[in-house]
């Protein structure tokens, strides 16, 4: 996303004296650190009002870089227009997707169109250049400030305790130390069978490794197969 997202914020806490760059598209993300275009990567990977973000963890399997840490960011979301424009006056407001669902009661309440965009931040630059007096933008408090918008209104999300954890990535692994935790991410895949994910998981019980999270994901390169025969281990 542009300056004023939520990924550039979390940039900055991960990296306080960093210089940020925005991509249009994840997959520009991971391939601007595979070319040396950039040192890390801060991804989105999950949220906690709307889950995960299945696109990132594809993205993952398909590109060669490393989780060297991870940011948690408050999101508190924020609804702005151009100086001068009250609240009565919007007739539609525009988000990410997410946000729009993120502060859902409040928008209810307010009676507008809702509009989705694909990044917020870029919403915030394209009312300010057109002059748009009747729309708002649900967004950061940095977007205000870069754009030059009013805050209509603060902490306008569903939860006050939402939050967005963020990957962040880079081209060789960290060096793990023993006098700190490090949480861990694999990969596997499974053979057919009844069991099988009992078993799997059974490794890390037996050990006394505990799991923060299980993710499952589909695998593109073979038809959706759904078990028929529990005893025989059959499937279509």
């Amino acid at each position: 996303g542009l300056a004023g997202g939520y990924s550039e914020e979390a940039s900055l806490k991960a990296y306080p004296q960093c210089e940020t760059f925005s991509c249009e598209e994840f997959e520009d993300t991971f391939k601007a650190v595979e070319l040396w275009l950039a040192d890390r990567a801060i991804l989105p990977i999950e949220n906690s009002l709307s889950g995960c973000i299945h696109r990132n963890y594809d993205l993952l399997l398909c590109h060669r870089l490393h989780i060297v840490g991870e940011i948690q960011l408050a999101v508190n979301f924020s609804l702005l227009a151009l100086p001068g424009v009250r609240l009565e006056q919007l007739k539609r407001v525009l988000s990410h997707p997410q946000g729009l669902d993120q502060c859902n009661a409040f928008l209810n309440k307010l009676g507008v169109l809702r509009e989705s965009v694909d990044d917020a931040a870029g919403a915030s630059q394209l009312v300010a250049s057109n002059r748009m007096m009747d729309v708002g933008i649900v967004a950061s408090a940095r977007a205000a400030e870069l754009y030059g918008f009013n805050i209509l209104a603060e902490r306008i999300q569903d939860d006050c305790g939402n939050i967005t954890r963020f990957l962040v990535l880079a081209r060789d692994p960290i060096i793990p130390r023993t006098d700190k935790p490090f949480k861990t991410s694999i990969v596997f895949t499974l053979d057919e069978g009844p069991g099988m994910l009992f078993k799997a998981l059974a490794v890390f019980a037996l050990r006394d490794i505990n799991l923060t999270k299980i993710e499952s994901r589909p695998q593109r390169n073979q038809p959706l197969r759904v078990v028929d025969d529990s005893n025989t281990g059959t499937s279509k």
